[in-house]
Parts: C-alpha cells; structure tokens; sequence
C-alpha cells in the first residue's frame, strides 16, 4: 500500500487497517487535523466483502486526500456503495499505521465473507494460518494464531520486537516464548519492568554504573545489557519509560554498546531486544511523550495481541491448559470443562484478559466449584457489582483509558482485601512483580 500526502499538517500515523474476522476496521486515531469523508468527521468504520466474492476480482482503489485543519475537503473516491473491505493478509500488514507521504494512494481488495474463507494476495489465495500453539500459548482464533505467525519468524531472527496488548493478555510469555524458540534459548533471558523504577535507578538497573557514581554506590554493578549479553533482555511496559532515558536506549538499540553511569568509555553488548507495551505508542508519540525515532526502533517486528474478549474461541484451549498448570485433578478439570461453564466464560467481558481468567480458574478450585464469572459475592469479590456506565461523549481511547484506571483501581483494591493488606502475596497470586504492585498502590492512592 502507497500512501502519500502533500498537505504538511497531516500527523505521521493517520490510518489503520486491522483485519477481523468479521471484515477490515479501518480507525483514524484521535489527530488533531481530524479526516474527513464526504464533509463527515470520520473517526472508524468497519467495511464489508462482497457477498461471494472471488480472488480473481479486481480490487478496490481509493484515492484519498487527507485534509488539515483549514481544507477541510472529504477524501475522495470512499463513500456510499464503497464499502469495499480494505483487507490485507495478517502476516503482510497487520494492524498497522500508514505513514503520509508525496501521492497519497490506497489500493485494497476486497475482504473475503464466510462463503470464501481463504485470504488473498498478489500471488493468489493464501490458507488462514495453521499454528494452534507457541511455547506456553494456545490458540484457535484467526487473528491469534496469526501473531503466532509473527512470533516464529521473529525467533527466526535477532530482530527487536515490540509487542502489544492489553494487560494481561500474555505479553510476558509471549516474550518467553520467542526467546526458547530461537538460537538464543540457551542463553539469559533477563527481565526489566520499565515503570517499576525511578529514572535514576532504572538507568542504574539497564546499564549498571561504576564505584563512586552516585551517592551509595560503594561497588561497581554490571546491568541487565551486559548480564543479558548474548541472550535476550525483555523491557517490560516499555511506554512507561522516562523521556530522559529513551535516547540513551537508543543509542544502544542503534549501535549495540553501551556506557554504564560514572564511566566514559562505550562497550559493545549483544543481546536481542523484545520490549511489551499496553499502551498505544502511536499515540504517545502524536502527544509527544514517546520519541518517534525510538518507537520505530522498538517495533522493527510489531506483534499485537489480541484481548480475551477477541478471541472468545480459544477460551476452551486456555482454560485447559491454565487448569493443568494449576495442578487441578481429573474430576476438577471435568467440572470446570463442561459445556455450559465454558459458555459461561466466553460471555464474560474479562478487562484483565487471560490473567484474570486464570485467578477466577485458581478461586474455583479453591472453592471447589464453577463459579459464574461475575457473581458478586464473597466467593468473587473482584466481580462488578453495578451497571456500567460510559459517557459518549468522550473519545474512544479517553473512555477506554479510564474504564482500564477503574478497573486496575477495582482489581487492586479488591485483590490487597482478599489477601488481607499482604502485598507479597497478593502480587504472588495475580501473578505480577511486587515492585509493579507497589506502583499500582502509588498510582492509586491505595495503602496495603
């Protein structure tokens, strides 16, 4: 896909194209110029194929012009009876931005429905992947097993990655996953939480200093670059890192060497960078508190993971697999596979995505039933307890981004109750660092 533009005012990510099951989202983010179809603000709409559409169709172009602020013109060539899917093939494209540049040019074919399953491209028809598992993950869906794709061939490779998600939708293993599969699962796998950490101390952390650098350091300490050297270091919630610190990252992503505080010499390092974010970066660097040059850096390989709730169908697979890692008996594992209790668990909306599946799976076990998932009694504390609410008036990723702060308000709150104020062992069962417990208490307000 060419994209270009003359027009200077239009911001660098302007449009994304993600395939669905269901057909292609096309999303504008939340830019200040706004686009524009037909004189209409247009912020997101979700295409459809043709009904029984072939390959050998011709595909659909559209020619679009992007408007700044004072040419508020429509893009041409989309409009009624347009409706054409903009489909790409998972492993081609993705989710995705398009950057503007000079001649600004879309050309997609259209989405295949359920009469014609298989995706195209240029060479013809091209079989839904078939991965269903990669390392510790499981999956079913379409669009999962397409990132299983892209995990394979990022272990292929040294390549950096950056992979994305909500929280809880399994960015870690995912990392751990790409890190066994290639030719450094021999060596370390180091993991730093990028918020976690003060500016100062997570310099310290990533690339060590030497004796008498800062006030306490009575002995040189070798980083996680140099301890991770050969290997692969995982930067955890890499959106959380501080503005002062992502040059100094970049450097080390550009020339592989780094410096530690109080030293003034550079020394090479090799490892192999995978960084997780639950934040849109695309976004942070519109607003301005991400570097753009970092980002593209980062996200040489992109992966996104889907959320629970977009991949309902591999709720079965999951729920096997957590069950067994639980240790849960024959007769438990019979109880909590049942038909209707599965069905259950894929009506349900999970906010906290395969990590919350898991706590409610550990808490029938210890109750010794198939609670419902959004009971709200004392067997689920963490369970919503009214109607939600939203205002429509907002944007979608303003509503978004307070619904996940209540419900990581909620989640901790409930979950410190549940363990009696232990912070240890609450962090042990909702399976996080206890330093990013401490933080979420901090961000909160909440004392344990």
């Amino acid at each position: 896909m060419n994209l270009s533009n003359e027009e200077s005012a239009v911001s660098r990510f302007h449009c994304e194209l993600k395939l669905e099951q269901k057909g292609a989202h096309a999303r504008a983010p939340g830019e200040r110029q706004g686009t524009f179809v037909d004189g209409v603000r247009w912020r997101q709409s979700r295409a459809r194929g043709r009904s029984g559409s072939a390959g050998g169709q011709p595909p659909a172009r559209h020619d679009a012009e992007a408007v700044a602020p004072e040419r508020r013109q429509p893009l041409t060539g989309i409009g009624p009876g347009r409706e054409e899917a903009l489909s790409a093939h998972p492993m081609q494209s993705g989710p995705g931005y398009a950057e503007a540049s000079p001649g600004h040019r879309m050309q997609a074919g259209p989405l295949h429905t359920e009469a014609s399953p298989e995706l195209t491209n240029d060479a013809g028809p091209v079989a839904p992947p078939e991965r269903a598992t990669f390392g510790d993950l499981v999956a079913t869906s379409l669009a999962t097993r397409a990132s299983f794709e892209r995990m394979a061939c990022a272990a292929a490779c040294s390549a950096t990655v950056l992979l994305e998600g909500e929280t809880g939708t399994g960015k870690s293993r995912a990392a751990q996953a790409i890190h066994r599969s290639g030719a450094r699962a021999n060596a370390p796998f180091l993991v730093v939480d990028c918020g976690a950490l003060p500016a100062n101390l997570l310099e310290s952390e990533l690339f060590g200093h030497e004796k008498g650098a800062f006030t306490g350091a009575i002995q040189r300490r070798v980083g996680a670059f140099e301890e991770a050297d050969g290997g692969t270091i995982f930067l955890d919630e890499i959106g959380e890192l501080p503005a002062e610190l992502q040059p100094k990252l970049l450097r080390v992503l550009e020339n592989r060497e780094i410096r530690r505080l109080g030293s003034n010499t550079y020394q090479p390092v090799n490892v192999r960078v995978i960084a997780a974010t639950h934040r849109d970066l695309r976004q942070e660097v519109q607003e301005g508190r991400f570097r753009a040059d970092l980002y593209f850096r980062l996200a040489v390989v992109g992966i996104s993971i889907p959320s629970l709730r977009e991949r309902t169908e591999d709720i079965p697979f999951i729920v096997e697999r957590i069950l067994a890692g639980l240790g849960a008996t024959p007769e438990q594992q019979a109880k909590l596979t049942t038909p209707d209790f599965l069905a259950r668990l894929q009506r349900a909306a999970w906010p906290g995505n395969v990590r919350e599946l898991r706590n409610h799976l550990e808490r029938c076990l210890v109750f010794q039933d198939a609670l419902p998932p959004t009971a709200p009694d004392a067997a689920n504390p963490l369970a919503p307890t009214g109607s939600r609410t939203v205002d429509p008036s907002l944007t979608y990723a303003e509503a978004r981004r307070r619904a996940l702060e209540n419900f990581e308000r909620d989640y901790v709150e409930a979950l410190l109750k549940l363990h009696g104020g232990k912070v240890s062992r609450a962090a042990a069962a909702a399976d996080m660092d206890r330093v990013y417990l401490y933080r979420l208490l901090r961000r909160h307000g909440l004392k344990s």
